[in-house]
């Protein structure tokens, strides 16, 4: 698979179109099956984190007063991943984020993103939820950190994708898994993925 990078956003709420902001970004590039570079930082946007939210991720107003501004954040993680294809778990929600604070800085998101939520419900049916907890689980991935922190998730993120094309590899005998296929894959309806998966597989 090429190389990626694989984000997760921490936020005040779940959407941007509602006045919610980041809190916090991570990313991490994943390249050959190995973690090969890192990006995590807390984002102060001047936006309140209500309770809920703080004691769900543990990230709190006071922490955020320190924190840099979120127009650097962004410039400087959207450096980090520079054109590399994303990926995130519940791609919908990341990518909102993604672009609507990258438009505060005046910059667009040139590439697509992954869905390892989406691949998950393609890949592994059976599974009890789809949850990126239940999914490490079920798939007896390591659990990297506290879940709802950025960059725990983000390296949990990377390891699910990592087992997701593992399956393709395995179980569907896809010999080379690509970013376009995962795409393809995410797209089809349940009825279709044998068709998807055998064209991959024929290629």
């Amino acid at each position: 698979m090429e190389t990626v990078a694989v984000i997760d956003f921490e936020t005040t709420g779940l959407s941007p179109g509602q006045g919610d902001r980041a809190t916090e970004i991570a990313a991490v590039i994943l390249k050959d099956g190995e973690i090969i570079g890192r990006y995590q930082s807390l984002m102060n946007t001047g936006a309140w984190v209500p309770a809920f939210i703080e004691s769900l991720t543990g990230i709190t107003n006071e922490m955020l007063r320190s924190a840099p501004p979120a127009s650097l954040v962004m410039q400087e993680v959207a450096d980090f991943v520079g054109d590399y294809p994303l990926v995130a778990h519940n791609a919908s929600f990341d990518s909102k984020f993604w672009d609507a604070e990258m438009a505060r800085i005046d910059r667009t998101r040139r590439q697509e993103f992954v869905c390892s939520l989406l691949l998950s419900r393609r890949i592994f049916p059976k599974a009890p939820s789809h949850k990126l907890s239940a999914l490490i689980e079920y798939a007896n991935l390591p659990v990297a950190g506290r879940y709802h922190r950025a960059l725990a998730d983000a390296e949990m993120a990377a390891s699910l994708l990592q087992r997701l094309a593992h399956e393709l590899r395995e179980q569907h005998k896809v010999n080379t898994v690509s970013v376009d296929l995962l795409s393809r894959i995410q797209r089809a309806p349940k009825s279709q993925l044998t068709k998807c998966i055998a064209h991959a597989r024929a290629v």
